[in-house]
């Protein structure tokens, strides 16, 4: 069905981000549920069925911190999921680990030490100074600001299994400035004793959690979700508040015309992103697993769209079977040609275990510029400085053009615009790279097998004719449950109901048992025991494939 003509209301998005811009709005305080109850009663005017949750969720909130070095202190700030200290603070020695990767870490004393890391703090060097035994780190500002970050590797909050996986370190940034002349004393051979003081309140707390419904085709009818976190850094006007408006709008928009759709609406905002590593929406995956299995055709996520400066809409993460999607509207709405760039682990995707296809998180981002910088969301993004001056009115009714575009392909499309060719493009590119680095290790001929027959049925989905209820009913259906087998292989190691880490990980994460098999020297000891997961990877792998071919076969043959 063709677009409506939109009336999108700049003025009503700019209302939006004045009302966001009133409030710092931290997970679980008493601000961020004011203005949770702005969002509610805005959504009820437009028509919405609301619930305001309240859930448990493990949150973590920087308070003051203190960099000490021989009776200078330092500015700086420490970060969520830190360890505190007691008054006195903690002690080291600096040593110089570069930017933290784990070839830094790799054959040093790093024991009661205190690392000096250039770059942002993040859970990667949190994990790996944690396991070197070091007692703290401080992180290199690339510039003068100081950058707020949640460190836990934990994806959401964290069980009796993961708690134990929580920072062991005090961690804080300072500016680039102070972090220059450090690294050139430690760089002339000369010792360097530092002292770290934070306060972090961290440990269990209620936080809100808004789910807002249309559902015009009837209850337990298939759904798209909507989402983006409402809870803030500082005043967080960008992030999120800019999505937060875009949400608002493209919501009041799509209500106008709810007669029209094929599928019902679900919007969630969420706490908990910033100082829980989305703890909010991986609460939400797990407390209605059931009904997102059931019901969710597909997850539309957004983050920080209208900034100033923004002009880069071809780098937004989309899962492979969406691509097209997301490339026809962007260059459509905006001439831009859309790259389709992988989803990293981030942007409160916690659905990829459920099997649900997902697209966006940040939508449009800064221009590469001379100088390496934090982050493509500008130089405002997780400071004190994300106020209204950085919000640019005509990107933000952009951004917001563009979410509704799809959003209304994917609620009003006969059949949903899944294109499960492209999954099987990418994932059989993987498969023939294994086959040549197996060197006959290994058989994974049926794994090849099978992606090749996903490709053949999937072509002839999108070759489909028949678009009477019943026919787009069954193969909608097909195309959802195909998805509960397909999206865990390509976002997660295959485990649907643990989220993982919530760590940088490779594409096909769930071929790493065949990837380390082939990474295995010729005569190694080991290689029978790298053989025996291997087995077992291939094995799931081909399950699902085969799995996700006979429902679409299924579909199709009917």
């Amino acid at each position: 069905m063709p677009n409506p003509d939109f009336q999108l209301d700049p003025e009503r998005l700019m209302a939006h981000i004045r009302e966001f811009a009133r409030r710092v709005k931290l997970s679980g305080t008493p601000e961020e549920l004011e203005s949770f109850h702005y969002l509610q009663a805005q959504m009820e005017s437009y028509g919405y069925r609301t619930q305001l949750l309240s859930h448990d969720a493990f949150i973590s909130l920087p308070g003051p911190a203190k960099v000490e070095v021989e009776g200078q202190s330092l500015r700086c700030i420490t970060h969520s999921m830190s360890v505190s200290t007691a008054a006195a603070g903690i002690s080291g020695d600096l040593a110089l680990v570069g930017e933290g990767k784990e070839s830094d870490f790799i054959g040093r004393d790093l024991a009661g030490k205190i690392v000096l890391v250039d770059g942002a703090a993040t859970e990667e060097v949190a994990v790996l100074a944690s396991a070197a035994g070091a007692v703290g780190e401080i992180h290199v500002s690339p510039n003068e600001h100081l950058y707020e970050m949640c460190v836990s590797p934990v994806w959401g909050s964290p069980s009796q299994h993961t708690r134990a996986h929580l920072p062991k370190t005090v961690i804080c940034t300072i500016a680039s400035e102070d972090g220059v002349r450090l690294r050139e004393r430690l760089a002339r051979g000369e010792r360097v004793l530092a002292t770290l003081t934070a306060e972090v309140d961290t440990g269990w707390r209620k936080t809100p959690l808004l789910v807002a419904e249309l559902e015009p085709s009837g209850e337990d009818k298939p759904f798209v979700l909507f989402s983006g976190h409402h809870d803030t850094w500082h005043f967080g006007v960008m992030d999120n508040g800019g999505a937060n408006a875009t949400m608002l709008e493209a919501a009041r928009l799509l209500a106008l015309h709810a007669g029209d759709w094929r599928r019902g609406l679900r919007i969630c905002f969420w706490s908990g992103h910033s100082h829980g590593r989305y703890s909010g929406s991986a609460w939400y995956a797990d407390e209605f697993f059931d009904e997102l299995d059931r019901r969710c055709a597909v997850h539309v996520n957004v983050d920080s769209t209208g900034g100033e400066g923004a002009t880069v809409l071809t780098n937004s993460a989309v899962i492979d079977e969406l691509r097209p999607l997301a490339l026809d509207v962007i260059e459509r709405v905006t001439g831009q040609k859309h790259a389709g760039r992988r989803h990293g682990r981030a942007a409160d995707q916690s659905f990829w275990g459920v099997g649900i296809p997902s697209m966006f998180g940040s939508l449009s981002h800064q221009p590469p510029g001379p100088i390496k910088t934090l982050t493509a969301l500008g130089w405002w993004w997780h400071t004190p400085h994300d106020t209204a001056e950085h919000i640019d009115p005509d990107n933000l009714s952009r951004d917001t053009r563009i979410v509704l575009d799809v959003l209304w392909r994917l609620l009003t499309s006969p059949l949903l615009p899944f294109d499960y060719t492209v999954y099987a493009q990418a994932l059989s590119q993987q498969v023939a790279k294994l086959q040549a680095e197996l060197s006959g290790r290994i058989d994974i001929s049926a794994l090849a097998n099978a992606v090749e027959e996903l490709s053949n049925s999937a072509k002839a989905v999108l070759e489909t004719t028949d678009l009477s209820p019943a026919n787009t009913a069954r193969v909608n259906a097909s195309l959802m449950l195909a998805g509960r087998h397909l999206v865990p292989l390509n976002y997660t190691s295959g485990e649907r109901f643990h989220h993982d880490p919530a760590l940088p990980h490779p594409a096909w994460p769930s071929l790493d048992g065949l990837r380390a098999l082939a990474a295995q020297p010729v005569g190694s000891p080991d290689m029978a025991f790298y053989a025996v997961h291997a087995r077992q990877t291939r094995n799931r792998l081909v399950h699902g494939v085969r799995e996700a071919n006979a429902v679409l076969r299924a579909a199709l043959e009917d």
